[in-house]
């Protein structure tokens, strides 16, 4: 195993794999920076799956938990559908409480070993994404339980990332970035309450632009590579 060094530009995302897990804490966290990839990969005939700590239950202003769960729960499916991933599972972990404890680094380790994916992706675990843009503790957690997580098994997967800035691997993703803004404005409700001002369409198709641009190449998926069994 090793953690390697971020390169000077990044690589490309490796090709040589034929399954996928997105490991996130939220609903609408695969959407923010990955959902253009993961509609490349699946359309190549990848297996991606996702699963997520909790339902985001308390993510909607003015909506009680109980009702805001499941519908978050069913705009991330919605979502997920769009980019051709079928398979979504929600642990119930409660909404921004998530901490990296033994039973969180156990799920995630438990389902690593039963999903056996060549590859896992997680959010951003660093503390801001730009200065002035800190990122949110619930993914800081999520994000250093995968990686402990990952490093207690005896038999990893051959590469883990995190999704996010100066990223050691880009995916180019063209083709796909209509597909993503769709599958981000499938979090129609989530997204209306969170700027009431700014139809949910805009609002997708900002997130995209700003999460694929700055690479030289053109419109791409920034992947940051945490540990590989590679040599």
């Amino acid at each position: 195993m090793s953690t390697p060094v971020a390169p000077a530009a990044p690589l490309p995302f490796p090709a040589d794999w034929d399954s996928l897990l997105v490991l996130v804490p939220h609903p609408d966290d695969p959407e923010y920076g990955t959902a253009a990839a993961v509609a490349k990969w699946t359309a190549a005939g990848k297996t991606v799956r996702y699963a997520l700590a909790s339902s985001g239950e308390v993510g909607i202003a003015g909506m009680a938990p109980e009702q805001a769960g499941p519908l978050r729960e069913d705009e991330q499916r919605r979502a997920a559908a769009i980019v051709g991933v079928g398979d979504v599972d929600f642990w119930g972990f409660p909404d921004s409480k998530i901490h990296n404890t033994a039973a969180l680094r156990g799920k995630i380790a438990s389902v690593i070993s039963e999903v056996r994916p060549d590859v896992v992706v997680t959010i951003y675990g660093g503390a801001e994404f730009r200065p002035g843009a800190p990122n949110q503790r619930d993914h800081i957690e999520f994000a250093a339980a995968v990686t402990d997580a990952w490093d207690s098994l005896s038999d990893p997967p051959p590469w883990l990332f995190q999704n996010g800035p100066e990223p050691t691997h880009a995916e180019m993703v063209g083709d796909y970035l209509d597909t993503a803004v769709d599958s981000l404005a499938a979090h129609e409700v989530y997204l209306s309450v969170l700027d009431p001002s700014t139809p949910v369409r805009e609002q997708a198709g900002a997130v995209v632009a700003m999460t694929t641009s700055g690479h030289a190449r053109g419109p791409a998926a920034g992947f940051i590579l945490q540990r590989s069994t590679q040599r």
